[in-house]
C-alpha cells in the first residue's frame, strides 16, 4: 500500500479550476517530485495535502487515513511536514527557536534530540543558532525551513520549491540535503521548478500542465524523455 495515496483531486480557486482530476502515490522510502511550469498546479496540489486549501472532489489518504477535512496544524501529528515555498521562516526568532517551532508536538527530551540531529545535518544552523532568523542568507533560511520540518519527526516531507532563488552552488547544497535526509528514512514529495535537479534525484515523477498530470515515470526515464526535455531542460 502506498504511503500517500491522491486520487482524481480538484481545486478551485474561486471558478478557476486549478487542479483537475490529479491522481499520484507515494511509496515509502522515495523521493517522488512534481514538475512542470508555472501555473500547472503543482503548488497547489502540495497545498492541498497539507491540509492549506480545501479540495473540490477527490481523495487524499495517507496510510490508509483520508486526509480530507483535516486542519494543516494537525499534520504533523500525523507524521507529515511541509517547508513552504519562499521558506517562511519566523523572520524576529532566533534561529533555534524557529527550529523548536517545528516541533510543538513532540516532548522535551525529543525537540532535544532532534536539534543534535539538525545540528549534525545542518552545521551551519549550529554556528548561527543565536542568530535571528532574518539576517540569514537565503540559502541558510531554506537550511532552517527544512530543519524546522525535520524536528517534527516526519516520515513524509513535502518540499515546495525549495531551490527558488538561491545561488546554483547553493541549489546544489539544498538538493544533497534533499537526498540526505531520504537516506535517513525520511520519504520526500519534492515540488520543484528546476526540473533536471530535481529529477537527477527522484525515484519517480509526474509532469503537470495546466493541473493534469500529463507523463510521468522514473526520474531516469523522463530525463530522457523528448518531450520532458523539449518542454523542461532546455532541449
Amino acid at each position: 500500500m502506498a504511503m500517500l495515496k491522491v486520487a482524481d483531486l480538484n481545486v478551485y480557486y474561486g471558478s478557476i479550476h486549478a487542479v483537475k482530476g490529479v491522481s499520484f502515490e507515494v511509496e515509502e522510502g522515495e523521493i517522488v517530485t512534481l514538475i512542470g511550469a508555472n501555473g500547472a498546479g503543482k503548488s497547489t496540489t502540495l497545498n492541498t495535502v497539507a491540509g492549506l486549501l480545501k479540495l473540490r472532489t477527490g481523495s487524499i489518504e495517507f496510510e490508509g487515513e483520508s486526509l480530507v477535512g483535516i486542519p494543516a496544524h494537525k499534520m504533523i501529528a500525523k507524521g507529515i511536514a511541509l517547508c513552504p515555498e519562499g521558506r517562511r521562516v519566523f523572520q524576529d526568532l532566533t534561529v533555534r527557536d524557529n527550529l523548536d517551532m517545528g516541533a510543538f508536538t513532540r516532548s522535551d527530551d525529543e525537540v532535544v534530540e532532534m536539534r543534535k540531529v539538525v545540528y549534525e545535518r545542518f552545521p551551519r544552523l549550529r554556528e548561527r543558532r543565536r542568530q535571528r532568523a532574518g539576517t540569514l542568507s537565503g540559502g541558510e533560511q531554506q537550511m532552517l525551513a527544512m530543519g524546522r520540518a525535520l524536528m517534527g519527526r516526519p516520515k513524509l516531507m513535502m518540499l515546495d520549491e525549495p531551490s527558488m532563488g538561491l545561488a546554483p552552488i547553493l541549489v546544489q547544497e539544498i538538493f544533497d540535503i534533499v537526498k540526505v535526509l531520504n537516506e535517513m528514512g525520511t520519504t520526500v514529495l519534492l515540488v520543484e521548478q528546476n526540473a533536471r535537479m530535481a529529477l537527477s534525484i527522484a525515484d519517480r515523477a509526474y509532469v503537470l500542465e495546466t493541473g493534469r498530470v500529463v507523463t510521468m515515470g522514473t526520474g531516469a526515464e523522463l530525463l530522457q524523455d523528448d518531450e520532458v526535455r523539449k518542454a523542461y531542460l532546455g532541449g
